[in-house]
């Protein structure tokens, strides 16, 4: 390892203490690039300017000498013009980068999406100063999403809007990764140019041991349910995927065609919601009404809580429920988060899912595999079947069984040595 460690800016405007999903990715980027030569300086919008509530747990995992560089942005109150803060803090972080770049050596532009907007980020500086940039696809920018099929809605145009601001982006990029190769495929295909001119590398959330070492540390309770005699409780932490609603209505609909088999099952859905603020933002409520479900087996819990508060109700858990899409792109993160915690998977995932050959292989869990859209009927025709395997693999789950090394890939540290990899054939 060089003595001198090779600079990189990750333009990031959340990070912690905000407590949305995607300030993950790069802060366990910024604890593990140190270890591979290069030394991380944050560039984010301060939290005063965040509309999400706070989570000052979350700074307790960030290494100690983390540089981070925190900027002004358009503030939200007393008016409410902007809602986005890769918007809002546009042009203070360019500002910062620029000033960075003219009093240091930076090696290399990091910027992890959304916010969409910070990618154009990366085509400014370049333009200006020359230094290389690469973009993480954490969520797609191009896709269509519930309501972009209504012409001229708010949905289409901001649809329409990255379709014209994407090709800007990434024109002059060095690297594109994301969480799946499915995140940016399409964009290779829309910028074929892409394929010739820079890096590419697919990407999981890596999992972090230290997380749960804080965790014990900081001896967090649940609050969300409360354990009972005889209940078997299951979670599922996070945003509820576009395409998964089909899959979740077809379990629904088994469980209600044979609810004794469910009546000691609780399965509590933490942060789903529409809106990470919204209380009542409520994504599967409605359905299990539907199904004479709600409260009896689904519970859905909307707004989103802190990361550690996730993971201590994963604790106080008997087990995770993971629930993909359509679409093959999920990968295991929450799965190395339930491994993490000692507790049993039941997984219904895209047959080309990463995450299937990894809960089979490992021995963590059951996995309910699906072929897409055409292919549900496999759900209707094999879940409670494979729910009844889960409980009796529940009842002799034994932790000492799990291959954890299988995951050893990702892990937080090993998705960063990928990254670390590629910026050193950018910049040898």
């Amino acid at each position: 390892m060089p003595l001198d460690k090779k600079k990189i800016i990750i333009i990031t405007p959340h990070f912690p203490p905000s407590n949305l999903a995607a300030v993950h990715r790069t802060r366990l980027f910024a604890q593990h690039l140190p270890k591979f030569g290069w030394e991380p300086i944050l560039v984010t919008v301060h939290e005063k300017y965040y509309e999400e509530e706070l989570d000052y747990n979350l700074v307790k995992l960030l290494p100690k000498d983390l540089r981070i560089i925190k900027t002004n942005a358009i503030p939200t109150k007393p008016l409410r013009l902007i809602g986005d803060i890769g918007i809002r803090g546009f042009y203070h972080i360019y500002k910062s980068v620029l000033n960075l770049i003219k009093t240091e050596k930076i090696d290399f532009i990091y910027i992890p999406i959304p916010s969409h907007f910070s990618a154009l980020l990366g085509r400014l500086i370049h333009a200006k100063t020359g230094t290389k940039y690469g973009i993480d696809y954490i969520d797609p920018w191009v896709h269509q999403w519930p309501g972009t099929e209504k012409k001229f809605s708010k949905h289409w145009w901001s649809m329409k809007l990255g379709e014209w601001l994407e090709p800007i982006a990434v024109k002059k990029a060095s690297l594109i990764t994301g969480v799946a190769e499915g995140y940016y495929k399409d964009v290779l295909e829309r910028n074929p140019h892409l394929k010739n001119s820079c890096l590419r590398a697919a990407m999981p959330y890596g999992g972090e041991k230290q997380d749960i070492t804080t965790l014990k540390q900081l001896n967090l309770q649940s609050y969300l349910f409360e354990k009972k005699p005889g209940i078997l409780d299951f979670v599922y932490g996070g945003a509820m995927l576009p395409k998964a609603f089909e899959p979740l209505e077809m379990v629904m609909k088994c469980i209600s065609e044979n609810k004794p088999l469910f009546k000691n099952i609780k399965i509590h859905f933490i942060g789903s919601g529409k809106s990470p603020n919204d209380t009542n933002g409520y994504n599967i409520k409605y359905m299990a009404m539907k199904y004479g479900l709600w409260q009896s087996v689904f519970f859905e819990y909307p707004k989103r809580i802190p990361y550690l508060d996730v993971l201590t109700h994963l604790n106080a858990a008997d087990g995770s429920f993971i629930l993909g899409s359509t679409e093959p792109h999920y990968t295991p993160s929450k799965v190395y988060q339930a491994v993490l915690s000692e507790k049993p998977v039941f997984a219904i995932l895209h047959q080309e899912s990463s995450a299937c050959e990894i809960i089979k292989k490992s021995r963590v869990g059951i996995v309910l595999e699906f072929n897409g859209r055409e292919n549900l009927n496999v759900i209707a025709n094999n879940f409670v079947s494979e729910w009844e395997t889960y409980i009796d693999f529940l009842s002799k789950y034994n932790i000492e069984n799990v291959d954890s090394a299988i995951f050893d890939q990702y892990s937080a540290v090993e998705v960063t040595k990928t990254l670390a990899t590629g910026l050193d054939k950018l910049n040898h």
